[in-house]
């Protein structure tokens, strides 16, 4: 899932750039594109902060041995 995030932000800063190099100048499809990336890096960072949640519980989630004497 966040490597299609990845591949998703890229494709979208390519479109911006391409845009660019058409226009010469920063245009209004311009701000479109970066609104979207901005939204998919919002994406990105919760997707990372899920797996880190999990890893963390994972971690934390050491057995508990009780010896009995």
């Amino acid at each position: 899932m966040v490597q299609d995030l990845y591949k998703q932000k890229r494709s979208l800063e390519l479109s911006w750039q391409l845009e660019y190099e058409q226009n010469g100048k920063y245009t209004l499809d311009m701000v479109k594109i970066d609104n979207a990336i901005k939204d998919v890096i919002n994406e990105i960072k919760a997707e990372e902060r899920k797996i880190a949640d999990r890893e963390n519980a994972i971690r934390n989630a050491a057995a508990q041995v009780s010896v009995a004497t």
